[in-house]
C-alpha cells in the first residue's frame, strides 16, 4: 500500500511541475511578445491581450517565439487582432 500512495504522490508531484512548468513558458512568451510590439502604435493593454491570446493558441509543445509563430498562422493572429481589438 505504501509503494502505491508514493507512485500516486510521484506522479501528482510530477503533472503539477509541469504544469508549473508550461506557466513559466507562457508568461516567458508573452512577456517576450509584449517587448517584440511595444513599438507597434498600440495600448499596452491591446498588446497584452494579443500576447496572451496568441499563447494561448500556440500551445505548450512549441518552441518558436509568438513573433515567429504568428509569421506561419495568419488565420490565429487575425483572430487574437479581433479579440484584443488591435486595429
Amino acid at each position: 500500500m505504501k509503494k502505491v500512495a508514493i507512485a500516486l504522490f510521484l506522479i501528482a508531484f510530477a503533472m503539477t511541475c509541469g504544469q508549473a512548468f508550461a506557466a513559466t513558458d507562457s508568461t516567458d512568451r508573452i512577456a517576450q511578445c509584449i517587448k517584440d510590439n511595444k513599438d507597434e502604435g498600440e495600448k499596452a493593454e491591446i498588446v497584452y491581450k494579443y500576447c496572451e491570446c496568441m499563447s494561448r493558441k500556440i500551445g505548450t509543445n512549441e518552441t518558436q517565439s509568438i513573433d515567429q509563430w504568428e509569421k506561419s498562422h495568419s488565420k490565429e493572429e487575425k483572430e487574437c487582432d479581433d479579440e484584443s481589438g488591435w486595429k
